[in-house]
């Protein structure tokens, strides 16, 4: 079975700034972020980011970090 983990996560409307698409990203991972016409496309984007981003981690035997555990509602399986 893969593991999962929680993540914490934010989701940015549309805006100028976001070239009018939602933003999601993971804090705890530097880098990870995603984006989608709709937050729910941005979301799964996100999730398989972040599963890349924590595969990539364990291949090269970087560690994650810390608050990889903590309490989030994303649940990646890697």
């Amino acid at each position: 079975m893969p593991e999962q983990y929680k993540l914490p996560y934010t989701l940015r409307a549309p805006s100028e700034e976001t070239e009018d698409m939602y933003l999601a990203e993971v804090p705890v991972l530097p880098g990870c972020r995603a984006w989608g016409a709709t937050a729910e496309e941005a979301l799964f984007n996100l999730e398989g980011v972040a599963a890349d981003y924590i595969a990539s981690c364990e291949e090269h035997g970087d560690p994650l970090p810390a608050e990889i555990a903590a309490a989030g509602e994303l649940i990646v399986a890697v």
